[in-house]
């Protein structure tokens, strides 16, 4: 959990380029200014080449700036002289997608290493050792190498070793890209509790949002080396404003319709189709099913998907309505005052979802949408693909409102 301290980083206007000869110069980070408050777990996510590993670099200055500033704990890293860099480095774990374990080490002796560069005694490193080997679930393998691990327990060897020196901030760049998603999700856990226990600053370099959505706290969106984008995580994925944010936020919830399954949908429901987001501060599930009672208009979800960001509900459903044109007006008109409805027409008369995800392989031909009736409360959405409980589901869209 952040702190309302000083930030633990700061960037401003730190900007890193490369190059300058025949192929022109490359500018990997471009005029970032950003806050990483103390005790917070902040996600920095890009799409191959966004600048966001550039970035995590310049923390521990392994990339020196450009031009600008870049301040960890008090300190100016670009103004240090080497010996004052070791010890602000002293203070800085940093964890990587390859794990970077020495194969001629045991378990150990990897967590060591660190130690032993720091000039720990053996008795101190030892005990050391064994606690970080307690905290990750690693007791037992102490005397093993790093070829008898799995890419999980490697990884965990990894936050270890990162740990040895009590860092204040742990650096983790892609730490889980090469793993499977039951291992992914130990392993987020983990630094879940590096976090609550040691209250640790986490800065997680990824590009996938369901680890920005289980994990972080804050997160930043680069696209070119700039900051597109940055809040907190929950208010991202409610209200994505630009077209990178959008299409990472689609590509992890899938809880609309692509183009290609709204004509399949649009085939099977000729009425009206719209679409209505689910979160927390907006209006309540009980809405619609008011609305469905007070209006002649039959609704049957056809489309969607509920998750929980931090910890609340968020999500969205495709309903396909069926009814007389000015009970339909009447009902989304309703709807309106409370949520926010992105209308998609008819088969008749279409309309586009203008933030649509990419088509992707539905069997079905629904692209695995829930569906069932409307009519249904808290308990009725979990059986539909919500949370299992939810006695106060929020509705709303970062979506085109709907007007009469």
């Amino acid at each position: 959990m952040a702190s309302s301290a000083a930030p633990m980083i700061s960037f401003r206007d730190a900007t890193k380029v490369f190059g300058g000869g025949r192929s022109g110069e490359v500018r990997a980070v471009d005029g970032v200014t950003l806050d990483v408050a103390a005790g917070e777990v902040f996600g920095v996510i890009g799409y191959s080449g966004a600048g966001k590993s550039t970035l995590v670099r310049l923390i521990n200055a392994l990339e020196p700036l450009t031009s600008g500033q870049v301040v960890v704990d008090g300190q100016d890293v670009g103004a240090l002289g080497e010996g004052e860099l070791r010890e602000v480095r002293s203070h800085i774990g940093m964890i990587f997608q390859q794990f970077n374990l020495l194969s001629s080490r045991t378990v150990a002796g990897n967590v060591a290493y660190p130690l032993e560069v720091a000039g720990w005694s053996r008795a101190r490193r030892a005990a050391r050792v064994a606690e970080l080997l307690e905290f990750v679930g690693l007791s037992d393998k102490a005397k093993q190498y790093p070829s008898k691990l799995s890419g999980g327990q490697k990884q965990r060897v990894g936050i270890a070793r990162a740990l040895a020196t009590n860092p204040k901030v742990l650096l983790a760049d892609e730490s889980t890209s090469a793993l499977d998603p039951d291992t992914t999700r130990d392993v987020l856990n983990l630094l879940r509790r590096v976090n609550a226990e040691l209250g640790v600053t986490i800065v997680v370099i990824t590009h996938e949002m369901d680890v920005v959505k289980y994990i972080c706290d804050r997160v930043a969106v680069m696209e070119h080396g700039k900051v597109v984008e940055h809040g907190d995580v929950y208010s991202l994925f409610a209200r994505p404003q630009h077209p990178a944010t959008r299409r990472f936020v689609g590509s992890s919830l899938r809880d609309r319709p692509t183009a290609a399954a709204l004509e399949r949908l649009r085939r099977r429901h000729p009425g009206r189709i719209v679409t209505i987001g689910i979160r927390e501060d907006g209006a309540s599930s009980n809405d619609l099913t008011r609305a469905l009672r007070e209006h002649p208009v039959d609704g049957t979800i056809v489309y969607g998907g509920i998750t929980e960001i931090a910890e609340r509900p968020y999500g969205s459903l495709t309903l396909a309505l069926e009814g007389a044109d000015d009970a339909v007006a009447a009902f989304l008109a309703d709807l309106a005052t409370t949520t926010s409805v992105l209308d998609l027409g008819t088969a008749a008369a279409p309309l586009a979802d203008p933030d649509a995800v990419p088509e992707r392989s539905d069997e079905d031909g629904d692209g695995g949408a829930v569906r069932g009736s409307l009519d249904v409360g808290a308990a009725g959405l979990a059986q539909h693909g919500g949370p299992e409980a939810a006695p106060t589901f929020k509705l709303f869209a970062p979506f085109r409102r709907w007007k009469s």
